[in-house]
């Protein structure tokens, strides 16, 4: 339990304040318990059957190929359709690259969208911005992430923050924008948390969840001469805005430090090895896993970043020369891994009940050129891709829209950003129109008035 104690403190049941809580650490602002989720439950902004529902968005960071993944074109040209072949899927409707043999496996799961677009630049972080919050960031106005927006409106269900990032938030792609990723104009107290460790790694643990061996001598001493030293600064502290957030944070942080129910949900030794291994023995399928232990343990919104950049390493940004991938690199290395995981995750969240309450989307920034380029790959191509869903109220095995025959420009239900986000925030059981507060007091709608979710979907 909190204690508030005088102007700028604040005390748990433990003695522990907050001064002393800054001499041995802070995890930093996370997603707090808020009653506007009972202001919204009564203004009809939530809908009650849906509040337990949650969301697991992967994001493939670096954008990969239409054409060579889940909208192919075997008819056309040999620059136009690439090196691979199709394969039949569970669904009739549905027909994807044969790099991706666990999707068709589960594609009676997943719906497909394959007239995605956005007019905005062709660089990642653009992409990045209006996928995550719907808008791109103009007139220096941050749109939040969903997640943070959910966490904004119903708060955390469990000591467990509302919404986690893994395993770090995404790095340097070229544009030097933001990513989208934070809590934008809502504010740093709505931010997500943050893995910033790599679950694959043996013996891993999450850094803000191993409280300092200081901690035990605050109890116990008062940390008195530590409290000298840092003195000074800390009053002058005690008087900034910064002081504001860390009152509101505080409870929250120490909640999720020592809470053995934070501790056990990122623990993955708790799972058998079997599964470990079944979800892969790499950072993504290790957080696609933890990601499941997540939500199963009631955190509402959790974010898989693929990958971190598009710089020197194997990514889904395929444009063939250095220091980016080729398409023989997308699909030695990064489809049999992705393949892997995400047929394992929704396998995993079917057999324990969860899939029907847990909306998986996994989105991309953008598309990829129809013509593969004289390095042997695709270039950025925001002009048409596509996503795809499933789980939480979304009906599987069907196709939103269509690209024309060279996968280059939708011919049918284009599709954008807006609508996206509106879908995840629709299976969450939100109003499109429930409104956030925005800069200077004006209200921002959770996407702009007269977008709607993609209603075939559900």
């Amino acid at each position: 339990m909190l204690r508030l104690t005088d102007r700028g403190t604040a005390q748990t049941c433990d003695g522990l304040n907050r001064r002393d809580f800054m001499q041995v650490g802070s995890l930093g602002a996370v997603g707090l318990s808020l009653p506007q989720l009972m202001a919204a439950k009564a203004a009809g902004q939530v809908k009650q059957e849906h509040d337990d529902r949650s969301v697991i968005m992967i994001f493939n960071l670096g954008a990969p190929s239409q054409l060579d993944t889940f909208d192919p074109k075997p008819d056309a040209a040999a620059e136009i359709r690439g090196p691979f072949s199709t394969i039949a899927s569970a669904s009739p409707d549905i027909r994807i690259s044969e790099v991706l043999p666990q999707h068709a496996k589960h594609a009676d799961k997943l719906s497909l969208v394959r007239s995605c677009f956005h007019t905005a630049a062709a660089v990642h972080d653009t992409g990045h911005q209006m996928m995550q919050t719907g808008r791109l960031f103009t007139g220096g106005i941050n749109t939040p992430h969903a997640g943070c927006a959910l966490a904004y409106l119903r708060g955390r269900k469990t000591d467990l923050p509302a919404h986690v990032i893994l395993p770090e938030p995404m790095g340097p792609t070229g544009g030097n924008l933001p990513h989208g990723q934070d809590a934008g104009f809502l504010g740093k107290a709505f931010d997500p948390f943050v893995l910033n460790t790599d679950p694959s790694k043996p013996n891993f643990k999450v850094p803000d969840l191993l409280p300092p061996q200081q901690i035990g001598e605050a109890r116990l001493a008062r940390r008195r001469k530590l409290r000298e030293i840092v003195e000074e600064t800390a009053t002058q502290f005690e008087n900034s805005q910064s002081a504001e957030l860390l009152d509101t944070n505080f409870d929250a942080a120490y909640r999720i430090m020592t809470s053995q129910e934070a501790r056990n949900a990122f623990d993955l030794s708790k799972e058998p090895k079997k599964l470990r291994d079944k979800y892969g023995n790499n950072r993504f399928g290790q957080c696609c896993l933890l990601a499941r232990r997540l939500v199963e343990a009631g955190v509402r919104f959790v974010t898989v970043n693929t990958f971190l950049t598009v710089f020197n390493e194997i990514t889904w940004d395929i444009h063939g020369s250095q220091p980016f991938t080729s398409i023989a690199g997308m699909k030695d290395i990064v489809c049999p891994m992705y393949d892997q995981a995400y047929g394992t995750l929704l396998e995993d969240l079917t057999e324990r009940g969860l899939l029907e309450d847990t909306l998986v989307c996994n989105l991309q920034e953008f598309g990829r050129t129809p013509r593969v380029n004289p390095a042997g790959g695709r270039d950025h191509w925001p002009q048409c891709w596509s996503v795809y869903f499933a789980g939480g109220g979304v009906q599987g095995g069907r196709v939103v829209g269509r690209s024309d025959s060279i996968g280059g420009y939708p011919a049918e239900r284009p599709v954008e950003p807006a609508e996206l986000v509106g879908t995840i925030y629709h299976s969450l059981g939100l109003d499109l129109e429930t409104e956030l507060p925005g800069p200077a007091g004006r209200p921002f709608p959770l996407v702009d008035y007269g977008k709607h979710e993609i209603q075939e979907l559900f």
